[in-house]
């Protein structure tokens, strides 16, 4: 049986492997992310997934080590976690009314330099919302520890219209693609 660490101490991450009934240990990587503007926001999103999972492998080679990294796009602009709830009104306004993509990068680390890595897209239509909304949604919401400043799991509701693709990976780990490359591990 292989022995898997997830580098993330997100409890949405955590919740959603538990939820599947995979056996796992949590280390929050101390691996800084990179934000190159420049990058197309799938390849950052794996970049930032295996720094993650690399800075957790050095501790435990013969570990399985599992790394993510989710962010936002939105007109070819990447967003990621905000730095304070002034950003974060400003992303919801910019995302309100329109369609962003979720893009969740997943890096797989194994002994002996074992390597898989691998993204997810899905789509997600905004409501049109207005400060009022806003100010709602944020009272309910911790916004800031969410790229682009939401949660499709935590009242979503009441910002989204329609989410097409995985919702998982919007919750920040793509569960159907991730457990199937699991089990070509095993």
């Amino acid at each position: 049986m292989r022995h898997w660490i997830l580098a993330s101490s997100s409890p949405r991450r955590r919740d959603l492997l538990e939820k599947a009934g995979v056996s796992f240990e949590v280390m929050a990587s101390p691996a800084e992310e990179i934000h190159d503007e420049s990058m197309d926001f799938r390849m950052l999103c794996e970049e930032n997934a295996e720094r993650k999972a690399q800075a957790i492998s050095e501790i435990y080679p013969q570990a399985w080590v599992i790394g993510a990294d989710t962010l936002v796009s939105i007109d070819q602009r990447i967003l990621g976690k905000p730095h304070d709830e002034n950003e974060a009104r400003a992303m919801l306004r910019m995302l309100s009314g329109r369609s962003n993509q979720v893009c969740t990068g997943v890096c797989l680390l194994g002994p002996g330099g074992k390597k898989l890595r691998f993204h997810e897209i899905s789509d997600v239509d905004f409501l049109s919302i207005g400060e009022p909304e806003i100010e709602n949604y944020m009272s309910k919401v911790n916004t800031l520890d969410k790229a682009g400043s939401y949660a499709a799991q935590e009242f979503g509701e009441l910002i989204i219209r329609e989410i097409r693709g995985d919702f998982s990976n919007i919750v920040g780990l793509p569960m159907r693609k991730l457990l199937m490359m699991m089990n070509e591990l095993s």
